[in-house]
């Protein structure tokens, strides 16, 4: 019941010298290592001795003794919560008092409020210092600039004649408006229909230019704003593999799931983008690395064949022996394929070490909950919001009646290799990029990035995905059942 109340309603414990009040030390607010859980001392002895002596206590009324370990508990979680979860709390009465002279309040976090890591007296969780993230309640990302923005990166679709226009108005009021540092990747600057136009001629030369793959521009971006489809969110995305800058996607292109905002009203948008306060979806990403094994192939074949029960293949070990050649950042998933070849495709699958699985088919797919909606949605996977923290694995047309596709913890470790028996290689791509061959020996490993892309809403990061799974797929959309004229039952009339 006491935990069930604490779910119900936030307190802040009181901080006096009564008897349930921790000690002298570290306060509840208090900060803790970054990524880190705070492990200091227990608050003291007495209360260890009041659980192990429960008769000895002093006499009182049950509630009394309830409020003082209730103080106790939320002092406790208060403590142990990760840098950056304190909440804005107010002062109040006893427990019982507030639950029944206060409303419920919203949880905080996105599936209730978050969890106590004390369970009865002596057991709790174990801190985890490499937590990648912590689920928040969606109403509370908001965007803030600790500072004004000043440079902005402009991202246009390419090949796209009718983007000119846009694009050149948008620089306009970036640049004499708001008097900011446009940046734009050279060959959008030196578009043919952009050099022609002499009245935008002064515009031009105040961009900022750069080249993919040269030009590092990752420490100098404050906002992206994106001019097309999905594709230019997922350029974006692949230019910052740290962290990445707010991103804010105008819906110029063909499908536009990931662009909510329509360009019609673009100045009263990025003003209120620049002014803060900003509703935004943070979409995780994959960590990918592919790992070449540099040992004889041919050897390690015929050992994988004996080695092939469950375990990590020969030469592949923890310490990733071998030769990471690419690594990366992913935002909507990496595809593993059977290629040019006719050939099912033959990998297997691991999870922290483990063989979950082998996957004979066409190929595999592990994506975000953003990438649930793109090719992961074509193969038979469930969609899912992008806030919730998972890693989803779909089978690519699977000869097996029963491979369904599934959900894994944001944070696991999954590792994709060639089957010792694979009759050909594999191919990978990552968001339909940097497409290359996967031989025997060689693995790739995901797991979840913590760079999200920050991705600033329209209305809401609820009601912008829904927005999108109507406007864009369609979602359960059909003809309207009739409403019967006759409100009796069909089968009750008589023949």
């Amino acid at each position: 019941m006491l935990l069930r109340k604490l779910n119900q309603t936030t307190f802040r414990p009181r901080m006096d010298n009564s008897e349930s009040s921790p000690p002298s030390g570290p306060t509840a607010h208090s900060p803790a290592p970054s990524g880190q859980l705070s492990d200091s001392p227990r608050p003291s002895k007495h209360r260890e001795h009041l659980s192990k002596s429960p008769r000895r206590r002093r006499k009182g009324t049950k509630s009394q003794r309830r409020g003082g370990d209730h103080e106790q508990l939320l002092w406790e979680i208060e403590r142990r919560r990760l840098p950056g979860q304190h909440e804005h709390l107010e002062p109040c009465g006893s427990a019982s008092d507030t639950a029944e002279s206060s409303p419920k309040r919203r949880a905080h976090f996105l599936h209730g409020p978050y969890p106590a890591t004390h369970f009865g007296p002596k057991a709790c969780i174990l801190p985890n210092p490499t937590s990648v993230m912590h689920i928040q309640d969606p109403a509370s990302q908001r965007l803030t600039w600790n500072k004004p923005p000043v440079n902005v990166l402009v991202i246009r679709k390419i090949r796209d004649e009718s983007l000119v226009e846009p694009f050149k108005e948008l620089c306009r009021f970036l640049v004499e408006e708001k008097q900011m540092m446009v940046y734009v990747e050279r060959r959008v600057a030196d578009d043919a229909t952009l050099l022609k136009d002499e009245a935008f001629g002064s515009i031009r030369n105040q961009l900022c230019t750069f080249r993919e793959g040269y030009d590092d521009i990752s420490d100098c971006i404050d906002l992206i704003i994106c001019l097309g489809g999905d594709g230019t969110l997922l350029y974006a995305s692949s230019l910052f593999q740290g962290s990445v800058p707010p991103v804010m996607a105008f819906h110029l292109g063909s499908l536009g799931f990931l662009t909510p905002f329509k360009f019609e009203s673009y100045k009263t948008e990025v003003a209120k983008v620049f002014e803060g306060n900003a509703a935004i979806t943070l979409r995780s990403r994959l960590k990918v690395k592919v790992v070449k094994d540099m040992l004889q192939r041919e050897g390690q074949q015929q050992q994988q064949q004996q080695d092939h029960n469950g375990l990590l293949p020969h030469g592949l070990t923890n310490s990733e022996a071998g030769k990471v050649t690419l690594q990366l950042q992913v935002l909507n998933e990496v595809v593993v394929d059977r290629g040019p070849s006719s050939y099912l495709s033959n990998v297997d699958l691991y999870l922290d070490g483990r063989l979950i699985t082998s996957v004979q088919g066409d190929g595999v797919i592990v994506s975000t909950p953003t990438g649930s909606t793109a090719y992961a949605a074509a193969a038979g996977a469930s969609m899912i919001h992008p806030n919730v923290p998972a890693i989803m694995v779909t089978p690519i047309c699977p000869h097996s009646l029963s491979f369904r596709p599934i959900v894994v913890p944001a944070g696991v470790e999954l590792m994709i290799t060639l089957s010792p028996d694979a009759r050909n290689t594999a191919w990978v791509s990552f968001d339909g990029r940097k497409r290359q061959e996967i031989q025997h020996g060689d693995c790739i490993k995901i797991t979840t990035s913590c760079y999200p892309v920050p991705s600033i809403c329209c209305h809401d990061l609820v009601y912008d995905w829904f927005e999108s799974l109507a406007q864009c797929l369609h979602w359960n959309v059909r003809k309207r059942q009739a409403r019967l004229a006759d409100v009796s039952d069909s089968s009750d009339t008589e023949n």
